[in-house]
């Protein structure tokens, strides 16, 4: 895992109560980089989420093995963090990590699982989904 990563889970962890914990996913989101009006593009929107989310990824091909570097946004607050999440999970790794990267136990561990809506859950893995296609294009490209 990455420093921004375990610092999410480490406050994640000290805060008991989900409104805390919901109002920490707001603040991770207003920490997003602002993500181009230019890149709020139907070609960047992923499918599946109730809310807006735009996701686009550039890719790094100097080196070894391809790596995304991913911006995202949302229309919807919580679902803005839930995007932050997935950033610090994903963006920066070669795509073949990604590929590997199953994040559903960092989701557990953060009790995400029991306390987001059904809608919102469908949101985060069609989130995963996405990058995970674009990180097999980067390979597949490669």
């Amino acid at each position: 895992m990455n420093a921004k990563l375990d610092e999410i889970i480490d406050t994640f962890e000290l805060l008991d109560d989900w409104d805390d914990r919901y109002r920490y996913l707001i603040e991770l989101g207003r920490t997003l980089a602002p993500m181009p009006d230019e890149a709020h593009t139907d070609a960047n929107k992923v499918r599946g989420c109730a809310s807006q989310v735009w996701l686009e990824s550039s890719v790094d091909r100097s080196g070894p093995e391809p790596v995304l570097h991913l911006v995202g946004d949302s229309d919807a607050h919580i679902v803005r963090g839930l995007v932050a999440l997935a950033l610090a999970i994903f963006s920066d790794q070669p795509a073949g990590r990604i590929l590997e990267t199953d994040p559903q136990p960092i989701f557990d561990r953060l009790g995400l699982a029991s306390h987001l809506t059904p809608q919102r859950s469908n949101g985060v893995r069609s989130m995963v989904e996405r990058i995970k296609a674009d990180a097999r294009a980067a390979l597949q490209a490669a």
